[in-house]
Order: C-alpha cells, then sequence, then structure tokens
C-alpha cells in the first residue's frame, strides 16, 4: 500500500518542500529510505519503529519502502520522524491516508513516541507552499516560530499518539496563533550613564548606532573600548518585522533561538573570541551552517582584541561588509546567507598598548608597531566607517559622580527618530534600512552638497588619501549626523565632523 505525507528539508536558510512516499509490499521485512538521507535520517528507522510500537500499534511484518523526493537533494536531520511514522501508519492503515496527506510533518521522535523539537522551523514554515497541505504540525515548542512564517495554519502536539487520534477525527489539536507567543519588551543591563568621561566617543557609537556604520576603537588596555561596545545595544532602535524575521531564520537554523521564543526582537549583539576559525565567523560546513557574520545579521558584530584574529578570518569579512550577504560555495549547493551587521572593532595602538597612553610609556619597537598595526589591511580599514581614537579617562573624572553622562533611553531616543527619518527615506528602496546600506546612486541622490560642503570633502580626501569607498562612507555618515538633528541637506558643518572620523587612518596606518 502506498501513502504520502509532506515535509521540509533546508539548504543553509532556504527551504524546499520534500514529499515522503511511504511503500508497503509483500516481502521479506526490511526498512529502507532512500531519496539521498544522511546518517540521522537512517537512523530515524529505529525512532520510528520504537515510538509506533510504544505507542500502541504494531507494523506489518512487509518490506517498507521511504521515499524522501526530490531524490537529488540531500536531506540531513531528524526532522523527517514525524512525516515517516504518519506516513507508515496510514499505509498501515491505522489513519486515513487521504486525511494524512494534507498536513505537513516535523518532529524528531522520541523511543516513547513523544515529538522533540528541531532547528530551523522558522525558514521550514516560511518554505511551505500551501499547495493542498490544509496544516502544519509541529512539536509544541516549536510552535512559535512555525506560526511566524507558516502560509498555512499551524498544529503543535506533544506525542505521535495525539498526531494520530488528530488525523483518525478522535480529537482536535488546538491551532496555534501568533498572539500567544508575543515576546517580552527588550530589556538592556548596561547604561552609558555608567560610563565616566568619553563624551566624543559616546558621540561617534550615537552616529554609528543612528546610521549603521562600523567603528573601530584604538586606545591603551583600561580606557574603556569594551565596556562602550556593551552599552551599544542599549540605544539600537528596535527591529522591524521585515528585520526580526530574517534575524530569527538565521537563529533558528543555527540553533541558538531560545526555547519558547518565537522571534527575535532585540537586534543581536555577538562578542567571538580571537581564535575563532574562519568558517566559525564566515560560516561553512559540508551543508553550510551560519557563522557569527550571518548570526549578527540587524545587529552589532564586536571583535575585541581586533589585530589579533586570524588574517584569513578578518578577510573574509570584505565581501559580506559590503553586500550584506555571505555566498557559500560547495560541490553540493551554493548557499547564500544574510549578513547586514554594524562592526564594531576594538585594539590596542600597539603590542604593549601603551603607544597613546598619556602616563605610561611604550616599549615597543617601530618596526613591532608597524608590524602589529599591518595585521589590519587597508581594503579592510577602508570599509570602517568611524575611526576613533579612546584616551584613559583622568582620575579625578573617575570619582566625580556629577560627572556621569546621559542614559541610553535618551540617547536611544535621539537615534530612534534618526532611523524614522532614514525609514521614510528608503520606503521605495527594498533591503535598505539605514544610511550604512546606500549604494553610491543613493547616496548622490540623499547627499547632495552645497559647494562649501563639496569644498572640504574634495580637500579632505584629497589630504587623507580617501579612495572612493572611504569618500562615500564619509558622505554617508555626514548624513547620519544631519539626520540627528533633523536636518534636510547635508552641510559643511557635517562633513566636518565627518571627516574628523577618518583622520586616524592617517595617522597610525600611513
Amino acid at each position: 500500500m502506498l501513502a504520502l505525507t509532506h515535509s521540509v528539508g533546508l539548504v543553509g536558510i532556504n527551504a524546499f518542500q520534500v514529499d515522503v512516499e511511504v511503500d508497503l509490499t509483500r516481502g521479506l521485512p526490511t526498512f529502507t529510505i532512500v531519496g539521498l538521507p544522511d546518517n540521522a535520517v537512517k537512523e530515524s528507522r529505529e525512532r520510528v519503529q520504537a515510538a509506533i510500537g510504544n505507542t500502541g500499534f504494531t507494523l506489518p511484518s512487509k518490506k517498507l519502502t521511504i521515499n524522501l523526493a526530490p531524490a537529488g537533494r540531500k536531506k540531513e536531520g531528524a526532522a523527517f520522524d514525524l512525516p515517516i511514522a504518519v506516513g507508515l501508519l496510514a499505509a498501515s492503515g491505522f489513519v486515513p491516508k487521504e486525511r494524512a496527506s494534507k498536513y505537513a510533518y516535523l518532529a524528531e521522535l522520541a523511543l516513547d513516541g513523544s515529538l522533540r523539537p528541531v532547528k530551523g522551523v522558522l525558514p521550514m514554515a516560511a518554505g511551505l507552499s500551501g499547495s493542498g497541505i490544509e496544516g502544519f504540525i509541529v512539536p509544541t515548542i516549536n510552535a512559535g516560530e512555525a506560526v511566524i512564517a507558516s502560509p498555512v495554519p499551524v498544529f503543535p502536539a506533544d506525542n505521535l499518539e495525539q498526531v494520530s487520534l488528530f488525523l483518525q477525527g478522535l480529537n482536535n489539536l488546538k491551532e496555534s496563533t501568533e498572539t500567544e507567543f508575543i515576546n517580552k519588551p527588550e530589556q538592556f543591563f548596561t547604561d552609558f550613564s555608567e560610563v565616566h568621561g568619553q563624551q566624543q566617543a559616546k558621540r561617534a557609537l550615537e552616529i554609528a548606532a543612528a546610521g549603521g556604520h562600523n567603528v573601530l576603537m584604538i586606545g591603551p588596555p583600561g580606557s574603556g573600548k569594551t565596556m562602550l561596545a556593551a552599552r551599544l545595544p542599549g540605544i539600537l532602535p528596535p527591529m522591524s518585522r521585515e528585520e526580526a524575521v530574517e534575524t530569527t531564520k538565521v537563529h533558528s537554523v543555527a540553533g541558538i533561538l531560545p526555547e519558547g521564543q518565537a522571534l527575535v526582537t532585540q537586534r543581536p549583539f555577538r562578542a567571538p573570541h580571537h581564535t575563532v576559525s574562519t568558517p566559525g565567523l564566515a560560516g561553512g560546513g559540508s551543508n553550510p551552517r551560519p557563522g557569527e557574520v550571518s548570526l549578527a545579521h540587524n545587529g552589532v558584530l564586536f571583535l575585541d582584541e581586533f589585530p589579533e584574529f586570524r588574517r584569513g578570518a578578518l578577510e573574509v569579512m570584505r565581501q559580506p561588509m559590503e553586500s550584506g550577504k555571505v555566498i557559500i560555495s560547495r560541490s553540493a549547493a551554493t548557499v547564500q546567507l544574510p549578513a547586514r551587521f554594524m562592526l564594531v572593532a576594538a585594539m590596542n595602538p600597539c603590542p604593549c598598548g601603551y603607544l597613546t597612553h598619556p602616563a605610561k610609556s611604550c616599549n615597543c619597537t617601530a618596526s613591532q608597531v608597524q608590524r602589529y598595526l599591518g595585521k589590519i589591511s587597508g581594503p579592510l580599514l577602508d570599509r570602517i566607517d568611524i575611526h576613533l581614537e579612546v584616551l584613559p579617562v583622568p582620575r579625578e573624572e573617575l570619582s566625580n559622580n556629577q560627572l556621569l553622562g546621559e542614559t541610553s533611553s535618551s540617547i536611544r531616543e535621539r537615534v530612534i527618530n534618526a532611523r524614522n527619518i532614514q525609514t521614510k527615506r528608503f520606503k521605495d528602496s527594498k533591503g535598505i534600512h539605514c544610511n550604512a546600506h546606500m549604494s553610491s546612486t543613493l547616496t548622490r541622490t540623499h547627499c547632495d552638497l552645497d559647494s562649501s560642503g563639496r569644498k572640504l570633502l574634495d580637500t579632505a580626501a584629497a589630504r587623507f588619501g580617501l579612495s572612493a569607498r572611504g569618500y562615500y562612507r564619509t558622505l554617508r555618515v555626514a548624513r547620519t549626523i544631519a539626520d540627528l538633528e533633523a536636518a534636510e541637506r547635508v552641510t559643511s558643518f557635517h562633513i566636518a565632523e565627518a571627516v574628523q572620523y577618518r583622520a586616524l587612518e592617517k595617522d597610525y596606518w600611513i
């Protein structure tokens, strides 16, 4: 007897629909799975048979053949356990075949028949075509992310018995709604008011947050670089619905979505250690998985001790910093992963760290300093919009509580106002959410300068040796400064402030 059920597979974060065909014929009792299954799918034979037996059903002693179509695409993971089990029950006559074929299924089976959660449910739900499918049955824990993107009703279940009774019409599975999984409001536990001094650094990070710009902070140990970066999430604007769904897809595939959370609503803040490998940073594997640059999509990627990262790992970021995506090519498939992140890097000015310290002397030779700085290539440095020198705070400021700065909430309010201006500006430009994402054409359109502003920028470009990329990135920073002031046009004052954030390149690297 032949039965059909449906499921979904993944390549990267892109889903494809899978038809699970089950055939029971006379012959020696065997259990065969075909259709390019990986080891986890092949091992489902044992899990499925035990789960069916412990649920109270007995499979006939026949030749069992499972085909996962399309047969030419590799199937990975334990998520096919449930559709295979339902297909076997339908082919054996325990549940109606016609009703079983109207649903898509996704779950790993425990030996007692319980449904275990799986990774990547949100992009899998988005990959359902909905053609002829009346519902999507998933583990209860995965229901939240499934209902966010599924084109058909989502029915959570706890075990195989509930699914079989539902298909027999003997009980109902309650349909999930998105309102059940509304996430709690964002909470930030660190505040910019805790940072003494560093007014210029705070101003630069406010501009970076308002426009989504990349930042490099250079300063001696203990000057507050990491402390400033850790407080950056507290001033970032909330994510739009589109950004939240994009980010959740990546986190769901990576398996780092917190249990019970349906949607990532807080911008990611990723801070990998400098020993991270190139695949760990950019993504990779035989079936490519997201790396840190993708996990930071629509958020912040913080790289502390910037020169200590492997040169190859850093250079692999150059393409995604321009295009907002990572393309991983393998013999089986080419996968495109989103990677529109805001890079915040921190480094010392020299190996010992005290080259620019006002009180401590540096014991590094000139060649050691140049070798250390040379670990950051020119093309990578050129892609960083804001270069910021962070010097130690004087002791008298550290002990003066009256010198505490404004709170993150007040800074965030200005950032949100600036982002709202940008949202209106880019409402007709798909995939562009802030000034840092503008193309050269959009930059020329939205950053029209008067004669004094253009003369100032041209003079700065000649003095600091700005490349064409650096020229346009400086313009975008100036546009963000103007947005913070709600100014319609970029003036020479905005250009002057933007230019000073490119001056360190000449001081350190040229």
